[in-house]
């Protein structure tokens, strides 16, 4: 019997070579192995609209002049046409007599119907190997085909005392180049990337992935103003802008934004002269994000923070220390009044980057903070 976690920690890391590049896709990576336990084949999904990863792998299968017996899988082989075949009539035609994969695919078009299929065709299926390495791979896809929102993950460096920026408001370079680089790789995994107009108009971000290799998200400005330059540089380029505004922003201003092909702008309703959270949430779902990245500023990561909406942090903390009361926090907002009530951040993993650590997890709310803001959330979808 060949060592099942071996292959499928194999699958898992082939699956992440396309990271960032799948979307609205998961990231799905498949070894085949022939009667003796040797590679037969091995392949990978690499964009939407291409050949799944079975089928890669069964073609490099052929090209090497094998034949499959054990198909490992990192998430359940689909059963439905798309913009391609079904990967379990796939993996059947090709004779494959076991396949073992990570996890079911919560994809309703899916949901245990591929295995259902492989069953009825006499093949074996063993499920459930290196599930949670796969469920952590595809954490964006996951939450956002069960939940129909984007996965939100909330971003910001900041000093050893907890300080985004100084009084005086002086917030570059407080990591180094590393961390700097890293942090445009989150761009480049994520759909969207959120700021607030504070940070557009005090830092005039061009919100790209010009550090590292891979597509340019989709960048997206809190505006509820339209106060936005239209020379600043989030609006320049080819690349998507989504200008999400108020009902009390300039006509004029949002005729001149809408005049550019790269640029949409979306009224959404305020509260308090701020865009609500829930109606944002239900917006970037119906623009088919799956993910964003919410780089600021300190007030608008408060916001989501306060709104129980987050799934993911990433913090990248510089050994400094800055102090000041009047320094600026690296989450604002109105914060929680008991410790009992706060967001917990689980599974952490710490990575050194230069001089700098980065600290991120996923952010556990209380239940009844949760269940709030997704009522909330499911009202302003209907």
């Amino acid at each position: 019997m060949p060592d099942h976690v071996f292959y499928m920690r194999r699958a898992l890391e082939l699956a992440r070579r396309a990271e960032g590049e799948t979307s609205p896709n998961p990231m799905v990576g498949c070894v085949i192995l022939d009667r003796e336990n040797n590679i037969a084949g091995e392949g990978w999904h690499r964009k939407a609209g291409t050949p799944h990863a079975e089928v890669n792998a069964l073609a490099d299968m052929k090209a090497r002049g094998a034949q499959g017996y054990t198909a490992y899988v990192s998430l359940e082989p689909c059963s439905h046409w798309g913009r391609t075949g079904p990967c379990c009539e796939a993996l059947i035609e090709a004779g494959i007599k076991r396949v073992v994969a990570a996890m079911e695919d919560p994809n309703p078009k899916v949901a245990g119907n591929g295995f259902r299929r492989l069953r009825e065709a006499g093949v074996e299926v063993i499920t459930g190997v290196c599930e949670t390495e796969a469920r952590r791979l595809n954490e964006h896809f996951l939450l956002w085909v069960t939940k129909q929102r984007p996965f939100i993950s909330l971003k910001f460096a900041e000093t050893l005392d907890g300080k985004l920026a100084t009084a005086a408001r002086d917030s570059h370079f407080v990591t180094g180049p590393e961390a700097h680089v890293y942090s445009h790789y989150l761009r480049k995994i994520h759909d969207g990337i959120l700021v607030g107009i504070g940070t557009a108009l005090d830092d005039d971000p061009e919100l790209t992935t010009r550090l590292v290799d891979g597509k340019d998200p989709v960048r997206i400005v809190l505006d509820s103003r339209a106060r936005i330059p239209l020379t600043a540089k989030a609006l320049q380029g080819k690349i998507k802008t989504l200008l999400l505004t108020g009902p009390d922003a300039d006509a004029e201003k949002i005729r001149l934004l809408e005049e550019r092909e790269n640029v949409s702008v979306i009224e959404l309703p305020c509260k308090n002269g701020h865009i609500e959270t829930d109606a944002l949430l239900c917006a970037l779902y119906k623009q088919g994000l799956t993910s964003v990245l919410v780089e600021g500023g300190s007030e608008v990561l408060g916001s989501f923070l306060d709104a129980g909406i987050a799934d993911r942090v990433y913090a990248f903390i510089a050994p400094k220390l800055v102090g000041g009361k009047n320094a600026l926090p690296s989450i604002g907002g109105n914060g929680i009044p008991v410790l009992s009530q706060c967001a917990a951040v689980t599974e952490p993993e710490l990575r050194t980057l230069g001089n700098d650590w980065l600290i991120t997890g996923r952010v556990v709310f209380p239940q009844a903070i949760f269940n709030d803001s997704e009522e909330k959330r499911k009202q302003s979808l209907n």
